[in-house]
Order: structure tokens, then C-alpha cells, then sequence
């Protein structure tokens, strides 16, 4: 195994945390300081900067005629996110959630995810014109979420959870350490993947694995880590935000980026009883596991341990499925 792509791969980690401390800082920064909600911020703006790591690698994937990674790594991210990433969040501190504020992200996400699944099952290829619409749903829901924002429909945030981090500096330096820290994630989100998938390919692991499995819990990292940072400091709420965000902008984001790049077909490499297993087990799963996430949230407004556990272990039975075909 090269010992550089060893040492790179543990400067992704280092990297990674680092810039997740300080992306946090200075989003919920912002947040306190505008009078707009945590979920709202982690939903919006966190979300753009832990999903740029996807961006980078469909984008790239999709120029070079790799459109498997691309398509894979946009599902296997949104399983990734959800069924490990939230699930961990769950598990360790479980609470209230505000129904109000996660209703927006939540119905873009499933609307998107509706066409998206459309695509893939009518149709089997994903056209230039479908990834323009998914990227005119990312404007609509930008849009949308900052206009709300403006016209006071979502409630702020109190202003006692983070009241230390905005005691010091102002909102330029919020901003600064807010770019700072996307900057440290994207450039260690970039190598680990560069990196892990040369020891990956050197240990053997089948390009279509990689894509939904490595690639994908690669370019997560920044969203678990931006949730791991979230959740010490006691901002539940901006974690679960940017995991809903962030899955929302693997669909139109992510993949319309990538399809408008290079239209592809849906990957027929993995099967399942001779049918593409991204369409009798990925995508199902992908959706189930956010109405898991989500359902709960918006009846009950409050979020469960029971959810966690479900998630962890769906999550890897995903992964032990992935291995066996």
C-alpha cells in the first residue's frame, strides 16, 4: 500500500476536523447575529458547504465519463447522511425538533426525490433537461428559504444555545471562518477520496462499491463531522438541518449538476435477480430511510433514540448487501 496516499488520507482526517470546528463556529455565528434559525442556516447554507466534497467529485466523475461514481455516490451520500450520520445524532442526544422549519426542506427533498426516482424508473436514463430541472429546484428552494427567513414566517432561534461563540468578533468574522472552514473541508474531503480510492483499489473493492460505500461515506464526512461538532456544542437543531439540506442538495445539486454535464443511464453493473440494484434496493431504501428520519419530526416534533439504532442497523445491513452482490 503507498505510504503517500496513507499520509494524505490522514491529513484529509486532520483537514476535515479542523475546518468542521470552524465552518460551525461561524455558521451559527451568523445564525444568532441575523435572528435566523439554526435549522434554517444548517439547512441552507451548511448544507451548500459540507455537500461541495459531492459537488466536486460527480462533477469531475461525470466529465470523465465516470458516471457510475457520480450516480452512485449521490444515493449512497443521502443513505450515508441519513443512516449514519443523523442516525449517530439520534442515538446520542435525541430531542424536540421545530416542525415548522423542517417542513420546507423536507417537501423539496421528497419532491425531488419523486422526480429523480421517475427518471430512473420510466425512463432508465437521466437527460440534460432533467438535470436543469433538478438545479431549478435548488434555486426554487433557496429562494423559498431565504424569503421565509426575510419575511419572519420562521421563528428565531433562541438566542441562549451558541450565546458564547457570538460574544467575541463580528459578522465579517463569522463569514471569514465560515469560508475558512468550507475551504479545510472541501480540500480534505478532495484528498481522502483521491487517496481512499487508491487503497481502496489497491485492496481490490469493485469501482460500483466504491461509488455508493466509499466514495459516498468519503465526501459524507463533512457533514459528519460538521454533526458530531454541532451536536458537542449543543446545536442539535443546525445538525439536523444541514443532514436534510445537505441530502436535498445530493439530488438536484449534486446530480443535476452531473447530469447536465454528461445524461447518463441508470448503472447496470449491480443486479438483483437480473434488475439494477439501485432500483429495487437503493433508491427504496434512500427514501425510506428520510420518511424514518422525518416522519416522526414533522407529527411528533420531537426526535427518538429508537429512530438511531433503527438507522445504524439499516445502515449496515446496506453495507453487508453491497459486499455480497
Amino acid at each position: 500500500m503507498p505510504l503517500q496516499a496513507i499520509l494524505l488520507f490522514a491529513l484529509a482526517l486532520v483537514l476535515l476536523i479542523k475546518g468542521g470546528d470552524w465552518f460551525v463556529q461561524g455558521s451559527v455565528g451568523i445564525a444568532h447575529r441575523l435572528g435566523v434559525p439554526e435549522l434554517l442556516i444548517g439547512a441552507t447554507v451548511v448544507s451548500i458547504g459540507t455537500t461541495l466534497p459531492e459537488v466536486m467529485v460527480s462533477a469531475t466523475s461525470a466529465a470523465g465519463g465516470h458516471s457510475q461514481i457520480s450516480y452512485g455516490n449521490a444515493i449512497g451520500s443521502v443513505i450515508c447522511n441519513t443512516a449514519l450520520i443523523s442516525a449517530i445524532t439520534l442515538a446520542v442526544r435525541p430531542g424536540k425538533t421545530d416542525r415548522k422549519t423542517l417542513f420546507i426542506p423536507v417537501v423539496f427533498f421528497f419532491s425531488a426525490a419523486l422526480f429523480y426516482a421517475a427518471n430512473a424508473y420510466f425512463f432508465g436514463f437521466f437527460h440534460r433537461a432533467a438535470g436543469i430541472i433538478m438545479l431549478l429546484i435548488f434555486a426554487a428552494y433557496i429562494f423559498l428559504s431565504v424569503r421565509s427567513a426575510k419575511n419572519g414566517t420562521l421563528e428565531p432561534q433562541s438566542d441562549e444555545e451558541g450565546e458564547e461563540e457570538t460574544k467575541t468578533g463580528g459578522l465579517f468574522s463569522d463569514i471569514v471562518w465560515l469560508i475558512i472552514g468550507a475551504a479545510l473541508i472541501a480540500v480534505g474531503a478532495q484528498l481522502l477520496v483521491d487517496n481512499g480510492t487508491v487503497i481502496a483499489a489497491w485492496l481490490g473493492v469493485p469501482e460500483s462499491v466504491i461509488g455508493l460505500t466509499f466514495v459516498a461515506l468519503g465526501t459524507s464526512l463533512p457533514e459528519l463531522v460538521t454533526a458530531i461538532v454541532a451536536l458537542s456544542k449543543g446545536h442539535g437543531a443546525l445538525s439536523l438541518g444541514n443532514i436534510i439540506g445537505a441530502n436535498l442538495f445530493n439530488i438536484v445539486l449534486v446530480s443535476g449538476l452531473a447530469t447536465v454535464i454528461s445524461p447518463f443511464a441508470v448503472p447496470q453493473g449491480s443486479t438483483v435477480s437480473g434488475y439494477p440494484a439501485s432500483l429495487l434496493v437503493e433508491i427504496p431504501l434512500m427514501l425510506f430511510v428520510m420518511l424514518l428520519l422525518t416522519v416522526p419530526a414533522l407529527i411528533k416534533g420531537k426526535l427518538y433514540r429508537w429512530q438511531g439504532i433503527t438507522l445504524l442497523s439499516l445502515y449496515a445491513a446496506f453495507c453487508a448487501f453491497q459486499f455480497m452482490i
